[in-house]
């Protein structure tokens, strides 16, 4: 993918707040001068705001309150001789505060020694009162100010690296496209921390200008737009941000909106999400930036492995096919089977980490045929005992055939495989299992099965007629079939007919 161009375009940002300064000290007219020095002081066009204490009791109260406190200006005896210092080990090791700036301001520099101090103590400057002229406590007021500024910036950046991380790693965990797009929604809309909503936009073409966008998926203010065309619905500015952003597959940041452009390899699957953000800063944009690229990764990954899956199952059903084509049956069969078994899954209430694989699984039920004669497999009539014998190997067969392989998915096909014939009641084989010891994916293979195969020819008969197959599936209940998986496929009986009609023979 190419690497994506970004416009920042901030105009009439909101005004910042004003760096917070703590003096703690217990002579009024300390205050009084260090207010009087600083009041006109400026650092990155912020002013300053006074907070004022005369014991470390106080200070340590407005700590608590004002954890944005940048600096504090601390005399070293208060109400003890080492009130200050105390207050420095509380602030840095009880309460864990490593960010405020403290200056330690002295008129008796006997009491606390500069370099025992700055050995023993977290602080960040000393100075004694007799040489903080205005000039050299503006200085001061700079380094500290700066030093505070920076180390903000480094924390705000690693915070939200970690929420990029995070956020990255939940939409990773989405496999399928839809929930992906809306977890990653959620994921931008969190980063940002206040926005009126995000919408999902597809571009249906990279090669020219689409005339509309379409939007997949809204949320918040713009949940109603989904299934429109975001060019038409919002204002003006923000379409042409939406075209802007398309035609130059680049992200927008301004002043009340942002777009990110999020594309993959494959031109015609590209994304757009638009915001408009309540509070955003660079740092935000950067951060966007980044999780942009990671859900353009994320997103090719998924296409990958939703092409991995897609090969998989085709080769499931290429050698499924094979064994009912050696049985004169249609390779629908196994592709109606999988569709049908899935469907009684999700109405069982299995999630979809358990349905997805027995759509894929299923299908593969009779790939012992494969060692069972002609003669026998395709016999019009009716078997003879030896002959059953022989034909009921296939289960085990099958399940010897997918069980030497590791993957997840094949072990599970030899599951269903030896199991698809146990019946609900203990009669069925090869094992004779019963109720819930036969495992879930061949209770519900097996009705599959029955319910496709009734109504399919075969070499030994025609169709059944709809009112035989209920028929029979009702007085097979609790005998072959599980009554509640029964109920369930009459219950959405129409719903799984409806699978014939999109595979027919």
């Amino acid at each position: 993918m190419n690497a994506l161009s970004s416009t920042f375009n901030v105009r009439d940002a909101p005004r910042a707040p004003p760096w917070k300064v703590l003096i703690v000290d217990d002579e009024p007219e300390v205050h009084a001068v260090t207010r009087l020095v600083l009041g006109s002081f400026r650092f990155a066009d912020r002013p300053l705001q006074f907070l004022n204490a005369t014991t470390a009791a106080q200070a340590e109260t407005m700590l608590r309150e004002n954890p944005d406190i940048a600096v504090m200006l601390l005399d070293v005896v208060m109400e003890t001789d080492r009130a200050g210092l105390d207050l420095v080990r509380t602030v840095r090791e009880r309460h864990g505060n490593h960010f405020v700036r403290i200056v330690l301001r002295t008129g008796q520099p006997g009491q606390a020694p500069e370099q025992h101090v700055i050995a023993n103590y977290d602080i960040n400057d000393y100075k004694e009162k007799t040489e903080l002229t205005a000039q050299k406590l503006a200085t001061t007021m700079f380094a500290a100010l700066r030093s505070y500024r920076d180390m903000r910036t480094i924390e705000a950046s690693r915070r939200g690296l970690e929420r990029v991380i995070d956020a990255s790693t939940y939409i990773f965990s989405h496999e399928h496209s839809q929930r992906f797009a809306l977890a990653a929604m959620e994921q931008i809309a969190d980063l940002i921390g206040g926005t009126r909503g995000v919408l999902l936009c597809r571009v249906p073409s990279a090669d020219t200008a689409p005339q509309h966008l379409p939007v997949a998926a809204a949320t918040g203010a713009y949940r109603g737009m989904a299934g429109h065309n975001a060019d038409e619905k919002l204002p003006p500015k923000l379409s042409a941000a939406l075209r802007h952003a398309t035609a130059n597959r680049q992200h927008i940041f301004d002043d009340d909106h942002f777009v990110l452009f999020v594309g993959d390899a494959r031109a015609h699957e590209n994304l757009v999400y638009l915001g408009e953000s309540l509070s955003a800063n660079e740092l935000t944009h950067r951060l966007l930036e980044v999780f942009a690229t990671n859900v353009s990764v994320a997103y090719e990954n998924l296409h990958l492995n939703r092409d991995l899956l897609d090969s998989q199952l085709e080769m499931v059903h290429l050698l499924a096919g094979a064994a009912e084509t050696r049985s004169w049956e249609t390779a629908n069969h196994v592709r109606r089977v999988g569709m049908i078994t899935e469907m009684l899954g999700q109405f069982y209430g299995l999630d979809e980490k358990t349905t997805d694989p027995l759509r894929t699984a299923s299908p593969l039920h009779d790939i012992g045929k494969i060692g069972i004669p002609d003669a026998i497999l395709n016999k019009p009539g009716p078997h003879t005992p030896d002959e059953t014998v022989v034909m009921r190997t296939h289960a085990e067969l099958g399940a010897r055939l997918l069980s030497v392989s590791q993957r997840p998915l094949l072990r599970l096909a030899a599951e269903i495989a030896m199991t698809h014939h146990e019946n609900w009641d203990g009669s069925g084989y090869p094992r004779g299992l019963s109720g819930e010891a036969i495992p879930i994916g061949g209770r519900i293979t097996m009705l599959a099965d029955v319910f496709d195969a009734l109504g399919s020819r075969r070499c030994y008969k025609e169709p059944w007629p709809v009112e035989d197959i209920r028929a029979f599936i009702v007085e097979q209940s609790g005998i072959k079939f599980e009554p509640r998986l029964v109920e369930l496929l009459f219950e959405n009986w129409d719903r799984i007919q409806t699978v014939r009609a999109q595979l027919p023979d």
